[in-house]
């Protein structure tokens, strides 16, 4: 008779659980102003972004290095909005208190919508004005927003005298040393201009939700606070990416800036004022990485894969059958241990992230898990998270 392996969590090791847990939502970051590997959307859409170069910009090599500049900020400058945020807040003791904020954005089409961070309209309850130059202010609405790529795009009625729209470049063409142009809005000095060099590629940051973001650009162009969501230019005023943080131990620009990539903006946008929201294929399980756990003392049955700490109700993984942890007369038994997903070696959660970004929702995976001391493969058919628990910001 085969004697049934059963691994249980003594309450030292469920300690450990916990803590781990924390570290791992807490993660590492340096001073952030606050930023995906892009989801490639599939469906149809009307939606239209400008691409080509904007008139008003000579020819940069027909012209000095100041002229360009100069040309730049003249044209693109009433594209950039000014972004001031109200947001209300409830304590718990019932008091309602009020916030006050602001950032930058981008328009972006003839509609008025603009792109802008997530962090910069992030709030339980937010008042959004725009300003595009002058005195005249204008009342926008959240359209969707994104955490995990730190993007979200409002809007605004556009004025009758028309709008200024910033052109989309292709951030898969950058090089290293290229010429950039920041406009923005730091410290709430109205259309600043900081120009500067591509300082690195694929630099790994992180969003708000600690979410990896792939990808992302570095520069030498100050940015500084309230410069987050306004563009990155190149010399031909085409936006290449979306500033939205920087390294920094003081809290100020040392020159160590961060933009996200704009093709991953051309890709989530389109969702995002359709939907309002980026659709992606969730597992539906909360995890914890088994290397994490055993640096942390827990003894465990693998070196490395995820711990399923728990399901969401009606989401994949449950529906799959999958076990996180439960409670029993001898005290907590260890949930399901994923070890690869159709293959591929998942030690973090970051590894599922990324193999998640080149999926579709309705898409079925063989998820590998160890459970009571077996390995098993059981089919996952990726979904949406449920609505109820999507943590969809407020419009």
């Amino acid at each position: 008779m085969t004697k049934k392996v059963v691994y249980q969590l003594t309450a030292r090791q469920i300690l450990f659980l916990a803590l781990a847990t924390a570290f791992i939502a807490i993660g590492t970051v340096a001073s952030i102003t606050n930023l995906g590997g892009g989801w490639q959307f599939r469906g149809n859409s009307n939606i239209a972004l400008a691409e080509n170069a904007p008139q008003g910009i000579s020819e940069p090599s027909a012209v000095s290095d100041e002229q360009n500049s100069i040309e730049v900020y003249k044209t693109l400058s009433p594209g950039v909005a000014f972004i001031t945020t109200t947001s209300y807040q409830q304590d718990m003791f019932g008091e309602v208190d009020e916030g006050r904020g602001s950032g930058s954005g981008s328009v972006i089409d003839n509609q008025g919508h603009i792109l802008t961070n997530y962090h910069v309209i992030e709030g339980t309850q937010v008042k959004l004005n725009v300003s595009l130059g002058g005195a005249k202010t204008y009342p926008a609405e959240l359209v969707g927003a994104d955490p995990d790529t730190d993007l979200a795009v409002i809007k605004i009625t556009p004025p009758a005298e028309g709008l200024t729209i910033i052109p989309l470049s292709d951030s898969d063409k950058l090089v290293v040393g290229q010429k950039v142009l920041a406009i923005g809005n730091p410290f709430g000095l109205d259309r600043t201009l900081t120009t500067g060099v591509i300082s690195g590629l694929q630099r790994p940051i992180r969003g708000r939700n600690n979410r990896p973001i792939e990808g992302a650009i570095q520069t030498d162009a100050s940015i500084n606070p309230g410069n987050s969501g306004g563009p990155l230019l190149d010399k031909f005023g085409k936006m290449i990416g979306i500033n939205s943080q920087i390294y920094s131990r003081s809290g100020g620009s040392v020159g160590v800036g961060f933009a996200i990539p704009v093709n991953i903006a051309k890709r989530i946008v389109p969702q995002l004022i359709q939907f309002g929201e980026v659709r992606r294929p969730k597992l539906g399980a909360q995890l914890v990485s088994i290397e994490q756990l055993r640096e942390q003392g827990a003894q465990l049955p693998v070196q490395s894969g995820l711990l399923i700490r728990g399901l969401v109700t009606g989401g994949a993984a449950e529906r799959a059958g999958l076990r996180g942890l439960t409670r029993n007369t001898n005290g907590i038994s260890l949930g399901d241990i994923i070890t690869t997903v159709d293959g591929e070696k998942v030690s973090d959660v970051d590894d599922l992230f990324r193999f998640l970004d080149k999926k579709q929702i309705n898409d079925t995976v063989r998820v590998e898990i160890i459970r009571d001391g077996k390995t098993m493969v059981v089919p996952v058919r990726l979904s949406a998270l449920p609505q109820s628990v999507q943590g969809r910001p407020a419009r």
